[in-house]
């Protein structure tokens, strides 16, 4: 009697170590903390895992045709008061009322907790989720794929489709213009541990710096926002950096206005640079000179993504749905000559 076909087995995280040349536990890492994995690994997991096969879990959302419709899409927020969203609401808000769909807005105050318990509520009246820097960990963003099509923004989570923005180009922007004034000794002031923005930009910043014989360190900011940029004051007067690199614009303007309380000039004593380049960049004087991203273009092509899932009723999307869009330097007066 012949043998029955045997189903052919799933690609494990042990396929992956074994063609990109590492340990499991380092693909495992790429995947859940990318910010400890240096990019050129992670690059060649992310290859050797699409040679594979491999989806992490695979996510399999059918989703009937006699659904139904109810015209709302939800857009998570990690911080409402961050003006760096305010475009991207407007161009996710924009291109769903193009489409006939209303925008739902959830502010999570940079909580996971609060993040899960708003997509709980809200799940049964929207017909997909936008989740913008999220909080929470893969396992729970995959487990709301899971129950509705899903797409993030700003992160990678395998098998979940993303737009995100070049966090490593954009830190290596960074990197080169502070460089090129002559700057050797950098602080990077981190944002919160569960953003995939910060992780990335971190790891990015440490590889340039050992490429190219510059000093870095870290440290923590209380709060992505300007008070807690301002606390951080006299922590950075005893470490004395030439240069700040701040996780975001809050961040970097809290921590110019206090240090100018304690004397300190910039750039005369210090070097700071931003990311987002939100209203409040070129306000301020000295401007401070920020990494610039497409906001609008992100929002809207995240609400084209969640609808092209929805209608077409993808049962298994991969990173081939993800899209990493450009960013720019803008240089303003709040970077000079070491």
């Amino acid at each position: 009697m012949p043998t029955p076909p045997q189903p052919e087995r799933a690609a494990t995280i042990y396929d992956v170590a074994r063609v990109a040349g590492v340990s499991p536990s380092t693909v495992s890492r790429t995947f859940a903390r990318p910010g400890q994995v240096r990019f050129a690994t992670a690059e060649r997991i992310r290859a050797a895992a699409e040679e594979v096969g491999y989806h992490s879990e695979v996510i399999h959302r059918p989703i009937a045709p006699s659904a139904i419709r109810r015209g709302t899409i939800a857009l998570v927020i990690a911080d409402i008061s961050n003006p760096v969203f305010f475009e991207l609401i407007r161009g996710a808000e924009e291109e769903a009322a193009q489409n006939g769909y209303l925008l739902l807005l959830a502010h999570t105050r940079e909580s996971g907790v609060i993040e899960r318990e708003a997509l709980d509520r809200s799940a049964d009246m929207v017909d997909g989720v936008i989740l913008s820097s999220t909080r929470m960990s893969d396992s729970a963003v995959r487990t709301m794929a899971r129950q509705k099509p899903t797409v993030i923004i700003n992160r990678v989570v395998t098998g979940v489709p993303s737009i995100y923005v070049d966090h490593v180009g954009a830190a290596h922007q960074v990197m080169t213009h502070l460089q090129a004034l002559g700057h050797t000794r950098v602080l990077y002031v981190a944002g919160p541990a569960a953003s995939w923005a910060n992780g990335m930009r971190w790891q990015a910043i440490k590889d340039y710096a050992a490429v190219n014989g510059m000093s870095v360190t870290s440290i923590q900011a209380p709060a992505p926002t300007m008070d807690g940029g301002a606390a951080l004051a006299e922590q950075v007067r005893r470490l004395a950096p030439g240069a700040i690199v701040a996780f975001n614009d809050l961040i970097a303007l809290g921590l110019m206005k206090s240090l100018r309380g304690h004397g300190l000039r910039t750039p005369g004593d210090y070097s700071i640079v931003g990311f987002d380049n939100s209203s409040g960049a070129d306000l301020v004087e000295p401007g401070l000179t920020s990494i610039a991203s497409p906001q609008y273009t992100l929002g809207a092509t995240a609400v084209r993504t969640l609808l092209a899932l929805s209608a077409h009723g993808a049962a298994r999307p991969t990173q081939d749905h993800s899209v990493k869009l450009p960013s720019r330097l803008v240089v303003r007066g709040s970077t000079g000559t070491a």
